[in-house]
């Protein structure tokens, strides 16, 4: 099928999704479970129309740019103030929680998958441990959930997949160049030089981008439309001025983001439109890529283990390190649950795995295939879950 083509069945999709979003979400039915419904669709699963390798350029660069948005929006909307007034949820989820769940989903995955490499196993619970409130967007919109929660757990999506990022990297590229912890060390100076450049270069485009749109606006220079496009030209001009200049583009996206929303809290709103606009439609289109390309490529390796360890990541994995690390927090039973149940793994997750596909040369693999049904799971169970589980929450504190 030839591009143009492609271009025009996606177009049509968004269109025809569009008119019926607000009377499909009253069936619980978001748009990540539509796109990728039609991914399937036009795959060789279904109708047979596209097929895309996995290490092919188009994944690359769908990859880059929308986690490009994702990490810059997810930052920049994070407000310090707020962060410090839900320090100890927040802090205990990121901090405690999340090195635990990618502890116990290691060592679990070595005991399903003894004959994998260690490296791809870990690759493979950084790449699930980053959550996504956009899954479960009723919890973190809904006001029966007490504000308290919703922010803990919009905090902790909007900061994870940052965390797990330097770590992902370092991976990485010790797959990439099949090397191990000893002998040569010259991968160190370049993953500090790549983190430390990328921090560093980060934080002074967010701040000068910040201080710049601020007096643009205050001075009535710029128009009300270019308000919504500066943030995500400033995340894109992050990313390659980064990359460029040896740091981490990644990181320094997702460090400019978190500077640009807190040094202006004047212009942090633009960010959240553009994704909620323009952007909305990438990640959309992330989901009907992942459909079209992740599930054609692995589900021939999906079976009873496979299914068993992706439904013990989304449960136990997620449940019980949230649960040991809001020990002592005065929180409910009901609520440590509620938290640890909407950890969906979402479009972080796939932007990674796409990003990894693309890196290293291990394709069709059980940790891909792990990878894959855990995110379909996730899509379509707390998709569903969401505002059924908001409405039983509620009823405990209402």
């Amino acid at each position: 099928m030839n591009n143009e083509l492609i271009i025009f069945i996606v177009a049509l999709i968004v269109l025809v999704y569009g008119f019926f979003s607000e009377k499909l979400e009253k069936f619980y039915i978001s748009g990540p479970m539509v796109f990728l419904f039609f991914g399937i669709l036009l795959s060789p699963l279904g109708l047979d129309l596209v097929e895309i390798p996995l290490n092919s350029k188009i994944i690359k660069t769908i990859a880059e740019i929308a986690l490009i948005i994702v990490l810059f929006t997810d930052s920049s909307q994070l407000n310090l103030k707020q962060f410090k007034t839900e320090l100890n949820i927040s802090a205990r989820l990121l901090f405690i929680g999340l090195p635990l769940t990618i502890v116990f989903s290691t060592y679990t995955a070595s005991l399903f998958f003894p004959n994998e490499p260690f490296l791809l196993i870990l690759l493979m619970a950084l790449i699930l441990a980053p959550t996504d409130a956009a899954l479960g967007k009723a919890v973190i919109t809904d006001k029966l959930v007490p504000q308290r929660i919703r922010s803990s757990i919009n905090i902790e999506s909007g900061l994870n997949d940052g965390i797990v990022f330097p770590l992902l990297i370092t991976v990485i590229l010790l797959v990439s160049k099949h090397q191990e912890l000893g002998g040569d060390t010259s991968w160190v100076r370049y993953l500090v030089e790549q983190i430390f450049l990328g921090f560093i270069l980060g934080a002074v485009a967010g701040v000068v981008g910040a201080k710049s749109l601020t007096i643009s606006i205050d001075r009535g220079w710029i128009k009300e439309t270019y308000k919504n496009l500066s943030p995500v030209s400033l995340a894109i001009l992050t990313f390659y001025i980064a990359e460029y200049l040896g740091g981490n583009g990644f990181i320094a996206t997702f460090v400019s983001g978190a500077f640009f929303g807190n040094f202006s809290r004047l212009v942090d709103t633009n960010a959240e439109r553009f994704l909620e606009s323009e952007g909305e439609i990438l990640i959309l289109v992330s989901f009907l890529v992942f459909g079209l390309t992740f599930i054609p490529s692995t589900i021939a390796l999906w079976d009873m283990k496979i299914l068993t360890y992706s439904i013990l990541s989304l449960t136990v994995f997620r449940m019980m390190p949230v649960a040991l690390c809001l020990v002592g927090s005065k929180l409910p039973l009901s609520s440590k649950l509620f938290i640890g149940w909407f950890g969906p793994r979402g479009i972080a997750s796939i932007l990674y795995v796409m990003t990894v596909a693309h890196k290293i040369e291990v394709i069709d693999n059980i940790v891909f295939a792990v990878i894959t049904l855990t995110i379909v799971l996730s899509i379509i169970l707390h998709g569903f879950s969401a505002k059924p589980l908001v409405n039983l929450y509620a009823k405990k504190f209402f």
